[in-house]
């Protein structure tokens, strides 16, 4: 069973208790969690929950999947499915099927087992093709390490490449500026 409401708003109110400055640019959340309609269901417009995985390697580079629909290198991510139990395993999910990825290989960033790196809005464009109006996704951002040696396996359907890049490079600013702060072991 996808997670309730109750629950993606738990969630979100952990993450502010870190991002308090970013109450406001979650207020498309906040009316998704109010309303009557599912906000885990990809079929609740104007604005609905997807997550994403991010995921650094030992050298603190990012995995950046090459997504077909949109033609951009981003996290591995996607819709909340109806066999997910919480939003944490949903991107866990996302990044096994987009990059072969299991969860035994990654392990979640210290701090951040139960409360997501980021959140973040964005628009994505009407789809006709699959009656979809304009709308959002209100993106909850994991962040794990590898931590163990993997090889990326891409699901052809909606991926077709993907990179590790330095974290001052990975495609989101407010990611790149979120690991920025976080402390790094000493490398030797």
């Amino acid at each position: 069973m996808p997670p309730s409401p109750d629950r993606i708003r738990a969630t979100a109110e952990a993450y502010l208790v870190r991002n308090a400055g970013e109450q406001q640019l979650l207020a498309p959340l906040f009316t998704a969690l109010a309303g009557p309609q599912d906000p885990a269901h990809r079929k609740t417009f104007p604005a609905h929950v997807t997550c994403s995985a991010i995921v650094l390697d030992a050298a603190d580079r990012v995995l950046h999947i090459h997504h077909n629909a949109t033609g951009k290198y981003l996290a591995p991510g996607g819709h909340i499915e109806p066999g997910d139990q919480d939003l944490l395993h949903a991107a866990l999910r996302e990044l096994f099927e987009e990059a072969g990825l299991p969860d035994h290989a990654v392990a979640p960033l210290p701090g951040f087992e139960t409360v997501p790196l980021d959140i973040d809005v964005h628009d994505i464009d009407a789809n006709p093709a699959k009656e979809e109006p304009a709308h959002q996704h209100i993106d909850f951002r994991f962040a794990f390490r590898l931590t163990a040696q993997h090889t990326v396996t891409l699901q052809t359907e909606e991926v077709s490449g993907y990179d590790w890049r330095p974290f001052e490079e990975t495609a989101s600013p407010t990611v790149r500026a979120k690991l920025a702060l976080l402390q790094r072991p000493a490398r030797s």
